[in-house]
């Protein structure tokens, strides 16, 4: 939706509560998020930065997340001066920008929750891989922001998403659904509940692994698709991850498994054409050697161990979340039809599917670090 004239002085009055370096000029919506309501901030210097206001329904806890954020950036600040870039002579973290209190956020009249933070400049990013550089480089921007954080102690952060990618939670919650629902019978659900039968015994893989110790807990950016991960514009190399909220303590292997299902399936999640949906093991091949380049100064033996299980398990721990919200009529993810859950379903589906068929080569890709 467009903001009218009026609506945008009100948001203008909000940014005058945000201690900007110099007189902001102009306000514009900016981005197609579909969780936070975004405005590109630019001031009379053309510096500019990014004004959200936070959706509280989906982040019930914002402060939580602003802290989060806060001691991210200052983590990563001085990560950044103690250790000299290699790869890529540039990296920035989005900082936040304080209030005329001292604040790190505002609450208006109207109760919205509201922040400001830095925009990284000449940046683009990408809804889809084009080639294996460009694909190397998300898989650097990854392995970057993990190593950044590896020492970032999850003491640290709040957990502002709790059970987000606890696989086996998603499968209790489809089973409940399916037996109080009644489903009109049709290939392509018959086809789900069969698929989702199949694995169930497989779903607990990783989360039985942190529980004996196998594998432990790190600071994760926990929504690395490769939209939030921003190139330079000038030399097409990967300087930072934008989209921080989702920051919590988790698995690495959660974040390897969305960035390769977000990354190596160039249909794209929102096709109709679901039956040719396939795992594009070449450009998983390269996002893995951008992502190891770096990764190797933190991995473990038991980390290598369970990558390719991360990478099937995230895929259909997606299509389980959307086929479960399908039987429950839509009431989770926006929806364009009816059937629109269900056709999402059957794409992470089949893509699971061409993940499991290439198992032998993704070992062998992973094994050869």
């Amino acid at each position: 939706m467009i903001s009218s004239p009026s609506s945008l002085v009100k948001v203008k009055n909000i940014a005058e509560k945000f201690r900007f370096p110099s007189q902001v000029t102009q306000i514009r919506e900016y981005g197609q998020g579909n969780i936070n309501h975004t405005y590109l901030v630019t001031l009379d210097d053309e510096k500019a930065f990014i004004l959200q206001r936070i959706n509280t329904q989906v982040f019930q806890q914002p402060e939580l997340v602003m802290a989060n954020m806060g001691i991210l950036s200052e983590h990563i600040e001085q990560k950044l001066q103690e250790q000299p870039l290699t790869h890529n002579s540039r990296w920035e973290c989005p900082s936040i920008v304080l209030t005329q209190d001292g604040a790190d956020y505002h609450i208006c009249d109207a109760g919205n929750f509201w922040r400001v933070i830095s925009f990284i400049s000449n940046s683009q990013c990408f809804e889809t891989i084009t080639n294996a550089e460009q694909a190397s480089e998300v898989g650097y921007g990854l392995g970057r922001f993990h190593s950044l954080v590896s020492d970032l102690p999850i003491s640290k952060l709040a957990d502002t998403l709790e059970g987000f990618h606890i696989t086996p939670n998603y499968l209790q919650d489809y089973q409940r659904v399916l037996a109080e629902t009644t489903i009109t019978s049709s290939l392509e659900s018959n086809y789900c509940q069969e698929f989702i039968k199949d694995r169930a015994d497989w779903v607990d893989i990783l989360e039985n692994a942190k529980g004996q110790g196998i594998l432990q807990l790190r600071t994760i950016h926990g929504d690395p698709k490769i939209n939030n991960i921003m190139f330079d514009c000038d030399r097409q190399k990967a300087i930072a991850m934008i989209d921080l909220d989702t920051v919590k303590p988790g698995l690495v292997h959660y974040d390897i498994g969305d960035c390769l299902r977000s990354g190596c399936n160039l249909l794209g999640e929102e096709t109709k054409q679901w039956q040719e949906v396939s795992f594009d093991i070449e450009l998983a091949k390269a996002i893995l050697e951008g992502y190891f380049e770096i990764a190797q100064g933190f991995l473990t033996t038991n980390d290598y161990q369970y990558i390719y299980d991360a990478i099937a398990l995230i895929a259909f721990e997606l299509g389980l979340r959307f086929f479960t919200d399908y039987l429950a009529g839509n009431v989770y993810f926006k929806v364009n039809y009816p059937e629109h859950n269900l056709m999402r379903a059957l794409v992470q589906f089949q893509l699971t599917a061409s993940i499991e068929s290439q198992e032998k080569l993704l070992r062998q890709i992973i094994a050869c670090y």
